[in-house]
């Protein structure tokens, strides 16, 4: 690969990052080809990008942009990056679940907004909560007193109906 190949890829991969949510970092070593298509497979269903570039490249890309500094420790061997998208939890969850799956791959660490996450952490960030899981228990939380105060007044109509067939029930006897 000659130097402007490399200038080139340096762009693309700082180009990847500046446009993730998260960075997941994961040790492939030793995974078959039909799992590593499976894990891309599964990466793309939820919008993430998994790639391999060279390590170098990679501690490149991440100096030039800053504040990855952590990540230089863990690029050695076979690494494998998967960039997140809008779903920033989506990279973790696949990670663990392809982990404790196939027993090859390993979570080597991950940086979310800003804060590095080191390997001892994957079970914790598989288990925030997606996007859309928080807007569901946000319009949950905001339709719950609503539903309860229909059932009020649905509650007092049902009592009034009954109030009255006793009224009407006494006056026919």
């Amino acid at each position: 690969m000659n130097k402007n190949q490399k200038i080139e890829f340096v762009e693309q991969i700082k180009e990847i990052i500046k446009n993730s949510t998260a960075i997941y970092m994961v040790d492939y070593h030793g995974i078959t080809v039909e799992d590593i298509n499976k894990l891309r497979g599964e990466f793309r269903k939820d919008g993430v990008t998994y790639k391999v570039f060279k390590n170098t490249l990679m501690k490149r890309a991440f100096d030039e942009i800053g504040g990855y500094e952590k990540f230089n420790d863990i690029l050695v061997g076979m690494t494998g990056v998967a960039f997140a998208g809008e779903n920033f939890v989506a990279p973790a969850k696949i990670i663990e679940k392809f982990s404790k799956d196939k027993n090859t791959m390993k979570f080597k660490g991950a940086y979310l907004d800003g804060q590095f996450f080191d390997a001892s952490k994957l079970e914790m960030l598989a288990s925030m909560p997606t996007k859309e899981e928080v807007m569901a228990s946000i319009v949950g939380s905001i339709a719950s007193p609503a539903q309860g105060i229909v059932g009020a007044i649905n509650g007092v109509a049902r009592d009034l109906v009954n109030v009255i067939d006793q009224i009407a029930k006494q006056k026919a006897a």
